[in-house]
């Protein structure tokens, strides 16, 4: 990391410098579109993002749909730092992770209702919900333990789904490689009083080589009542996956494994004000189910079945005063898992939080300190105070900080799961962290740029590791000693017209450097290795005609194991009326490529799709 401080600082003086003299030019005096401003509802205290103190990034609906992607993982690994690790096509079993964390560090959420799995972070993805539906993504990076709890540990990602959709019926189907067959169902409507929209797809394929064929159906139902006075919203989603996972989780000699996967989640939600007051009351069930087979169709060999379940409620609240802005709430939740292999476990859980974000010096300055505290029927009570700081020195430029504490109890395949590949230790502790970041963003209609330099000192990181390569010794689930993360994160976006058309350029880049210290294993399946170290992602939008638009990404990743590699993607969109036409390339120049364990990604493939509306 130390060599890398001087190009960090070079970049920090590029961008306050830019900065300043875009203010100097006053560019966005000239003819713009002005944008939205946009509300965090990932945070508990509604905040614009223009004015919040953590590194957070927004995907919004035009973004989503100028990608061309079929599946929110495809759109996730566009964003530098974001690291996901798919296991084959499709969408069909991918891993989460953020700034060096692993798959059970990061928490998704849907409209701020958090899907946490008590089994295993591998599952965690299967509940992401359609583009179509969503309104934009908010990714915070870094921890957020002191909103949302434990399973926060190196960041979160809150998908807000569409609230208002005009009245539609569209009709989708898509036909590619492999004998990719997608067909879709999406309709929506909303009045002064009520709205709905509902999404219904089924993806198959034969797969792209030996036992990687999938079969993948989803169903998404929003329903708002009593838009005009207090609005209750409704959330009814569930996916069933069903495919070949070759290699996906034992050994190179492992190639006839099968899983089967359901993800469900119905929730009733409400945001209602009274005067200076926000109340924002939840209640919700989410339910997970797996099935393994190491040997496909043979249970008799080796089968493991999970079931889980999430039944919770929360009610938080904030208020505005002249000492400032003021939140706290409360979230009660029960998770159980019946499995064959883990047994029957349960543990209830309490989370409640308070913060208090202070104004100084004309509205300039803002320091928010804060804490939270959980308790666990099986780990007792835990607390992750933290501060946030920031200053605006201008209307468009502002500088940022935080430091926090951040925590992760262990799940129950860490302390419980036992096969010939990897034993559980029901002697785990929890995970801790201390994490501090700097940081300094740039906001306009025209552009927006981003800096942060983070660090995290972790202890007890819970990882699966051994001393010998030898395949009859199994991963133990072990508490590592120490592992320290330094890295940066820079985003720079440029909105630009031309003959009319609104062109969008974007470039992403991540570093990351982690050093363990004290430990005496050789091998480890997620903290140790196969980090993403250095991560650039280019996007350009490209609109050719009014009805004519493409969209290039270029990504470049090089991991802490292995030799870095570049993937190239392409689509394009074309609309006539009611008709869209539409193609996505992914790996147009056939890389080859590993994101996960021994599983080889797809080369060059594609989609042709037709969309009608009525």
């Amino acid at each position: 990391m130390k060599k890398a401080h001087p190009v960090s600082l070079l970049c920090l003086f590029f961008v306050v410098s830019w900065a300043r003299a875009q203010d100097k030019a006053n560019i966005d005096s000239l003819p713009t579109q002005k944008l939205k401003e946009v509300i965090l509802s990932s945070n508990r205290l509604e905040i614009p993002l223009r004015q919040n103190s953590k590194t957070v990034q927004i995907l919004t609906a035009d973004q989503i749909q100028q990608s061309g992607v079929t599946h929110v993982v495809d759109l996730l690994q566009q964003v530098a730092g974001i690291d996901i690790k798919r296991r084959g096509a499709g969408a069909t079993q991918a891993d989460l992770n953020i700034r060096g964390g692993t798959f059970d560090q990061t928490l998704l959420l849907i409209d701020g209702i958090k899907l946490d799995d008590a089994q295993t972070g591998h599952h965690t993805l299967n509940f992401l919900p359609p583009p179509q539906v969503i309104e934009r993504i908010e990714i915070i990076k870094g921890p957020a333990s002191r909103t949302y709890g434990q399973n926060a540990f190196t960041g979160a990602i809150n998908i807000v789904t569409k609230k208002e959709t005009p009245k539609t019926l569209t009709l989708g189907l898509q036909k590619g490689n492999f004998d990719q067959t997608n067909g879709s169902f999406f309709v929506g409507n909303t009045s002064e009083k009520t709205g709905v929209l509902g999404f219904v797809s089924r993806n198959t394929s034969d797969g792209y080589r030996y036992n990687t064929d999938y079969d993948y159906n989803q169903f998404f139902v929003k329903s708002s009542f009593n838009r005009h006075k207090t609005p209750l919203d409704f959330i009814a989603t569930y996916s069933g996956r069903k495919f070949g996972a070759n290699g996906f989780y034992a050994n190179a000699s492992a190639i006839d494994q099968y899983e089967e996967t359901q993800a469900s989640l119905v929730s009733l939600s409400q945001r209602y004000s009274k005067g200076s007051w926000i109340f924002k009351p939840k209640l919700y069930w989410r339910r997970g189910q797996d099935m393994y087979e190491y040997i496909r169709n043979k249970p008799e060999i080796y089968r493991n079945l999970h079931v889980t379940n999430k039944l919770g409620t929360a009610f938080d609240t904030s208020v505005s005063s002249d000492w400032g802005l003021t939140g706290m709430g409360l979230e009660i939740s029960r998770v159980s898992i019946r499995s064959n292999n883990l047994g029957d476990h349960s543990r209830t859980m309490m989370n409640f939080f308070l913060e208090h974000r202070f104004y100084l010096f004309n509205n300039k300055v803002d320091i928010t300190p804060g804490i939270a505290a959980n308790y666990f029927t099986d780990f007792g009570t835990h607390s992750f105070p933290g501060i946030d700081l920031g200053w605006q020195l201008n209307p468009k430029l502002r500088f940022y900080g935080n430091l926090g504490a951040t925590f992760r109890i262990p799940t129950f395949t860490d302390l419980f799961y036992s096969d010939r590949t990897t034993v559980g230790n029901a002697d785990l502790k929890p995970e801790e962290a201390f994490s501090n970041e700097i940081g300094l963003r740039y906001s306009s209609p025209k552009v927006n740029v981003s800096l942060a330099f983070y660090s995290r000192k972790a202890k007890n990181l819970i990882d699966y590791v051994k001393n010998s390569n030898d395949d009859s010794i199994p991963f133990s689930a072990e508490n590592i000693q120490r592992v320290n993360t330094q890295g940066i994160d820079f985003e720079f976006i440029h909105r630009i017209e031309l003959y009319s058309l609104n062109h969008e350029f974007k470039i992403s880049y991540s570093y990351l450097e982690n050093n363990l210290e004290n430990s005496g294993y050789n091998f480890s399946r997620y903290s140790i290795n196969n980090n993403l170290k250095h991560h650039f992602v280019g996007n350009y939008y490209f609109p050719i005609y009014k009805n004519l638009s493409t969209n290039f990404v270029y990504k470049f990743v090089e991991r802490t194991v292995g030799e870095g590699y570049s993937v190239m993607d392409l689509s394009a969109r074309w609309t006539l009326d009611q008709l869209e036409v539409s193609l996505y390339f992914n790996n147009i120049f056939n890389t080859e490529y590993w994101e996960s364990n021994l599983v080889q990604m797809p080369e060059g493939n594609g989609l042709l799709g037709l969309r009608y509306s009525f």
